[in-house]
């Protein structure tokens, strides 16, 4: 375990309840932290992530660290041939992410980012009814993703600072990217791109702009985590078609047919109501949600089973780092509008495979 902030102590809590993984080791500068949990679990800790490789014989690592540290943690392990897993965003560079997918195909390494909506029983439901055909010619995907995590000027942490966390684009804006890119693939191009900041000096809290794909299908993103009427971070995501629409959230995703259509035979004509509850497998350990533990569980079997090319794979998260950059370029007036480059023959190809457009 790398990192033992918010996220990394999470992970650590559902790590080590897994049936099939031996934590045997963690890293992180904090040594008033390491120290209690050497203290009170036994947990051997190191302050130096070079000296953690060194000394353990591993298998795999949990990367939990401040978004800046991943790509050069991320080939040390796989220098090392170790399977990785990474918290979101994947990397900061896409220069970075291209060079470590790369490594970890060539070594055939397992490797997993932590976007966690992937596994959320309502997004995967949504994207299957995205994925079918039965809400015909897709025309407009939007996400919206709220949240109060800076709501004040003075003060903040490695996520506000631009070289570090990468402000809300980076840091929140990139679920709500990952999920669209899960349902519909990703755009080719962003336009009309508003970054603000709220409270924040360095960074922006609020990121707003649309999308394009192709077959005349737009999108729009909306994020605001500033926002201190939600008590969490909250997302939603909704596709419309010309036979219908469907919407997910954490909690549901509502479905609307105007015609029944045989890509579903188990939706009916009108509405259907879907509850996450109802989509979710138990898991062995819950925190926080089914989901984290469902993706550990993944990565987990993904060992096990050899496979490298599963769910949310560093490949399908440098997609988000890339649209996540497209963003930022179209930001600063490197792009002209809608031009902005994103690797649009991938983007197409795998829009055609998706939906034979």
């Amino acid at each position: 375990m790398v990192g033992l902030g918010k996220m990394g102590l999470s992970h650590h809590a559902i790590v080590n309840a897994h049936p099939g993984i031996k934590v045997v080791a963690a890293c992180d500068t904090s040594a008033y932290l390491t120290d209690v949990l050497t203290k009170y679990t036994g947990l051997k800790c190191y302050a130096d992530f070079d000296r953690l490789l060194e000394g353990e014989s591993l298998d795999a690592v949990v990367i939990s660290t401040p978004s800046k540290l991943h790509a050069g943690m991320v080939e040390k392990a796989l220098s090392r041939g170790l399977h990785v897993f990474c918290e979101k965003p994947f990397v900061l560079n896409v220069a970075d992410g291209e060079r470590l997918v790369a490594l970890a195909e060539q070594k055939r390494l397992v490797n997993q980012v932590g976007y966690h909506y992937r596994f959320v029983g309502a997004f995967q439901e949504a994207a299957r009814v995205a994925r079918s055909g039965a809400l015909g010619q897709l025309h407009h995907i939007r996400a919206e993703a709220y949240g109060p995590v800076v709501l004040r000027p003075k003060g903040g942490t490695w996520r506000s600072a631009k070289d570090e966390g990468g402000g809300a684009l980076f840091d929140y804006a990139c679920h709500a990217i990952d999920a669209m890119n899960f349902m519909v693939g990703p755009p080719s191009a962003v336009s009309g791109v508003v970054l603000g900041s709220v409270f924040s000096r360095d960074v922006d809290d609020e990121v707003y702009c649309t999308l394009h794909y192709g077959e005349g299908m737009s999108g729009q993103l909306s994020v605001n985590w500033s926002d201190e009427s939600f008590r969490k971070m909250s997302t939603k995501v909704s596709i419309w078609g010309r036979n219908g629409r469907v919407t997910a959230d954490r909690q549901e995703c509502q479905i609307y047919l105007r015609e029944a259509h045989p890509g579903l035979p188990d939706v009916r004509k009108g509405w259907t109501v879907r509850y996450t509850t109802d989509l979710t497998e138990e898991v062995w350990f819950y925190l926080r949600g089914e989901e984290y533990s469902a993706q550990i569980d993944y990565f987990a079997k993904s060992i096990e089973q050899g496979r490298t090319d599963g769910q949310s794979t560093f490949r399908s998260a440098l997609e988000t780092d890339r649209v996540a950059s497209m963003i930022l370029a179209q930001h600063r007036g490197e792009v002209p509008g809608s031009q902005a480059p994103v690797a649009a023959a991938a983007s197409q190809g795998l829009w055609s495979r998706l939906f034979g457009g």
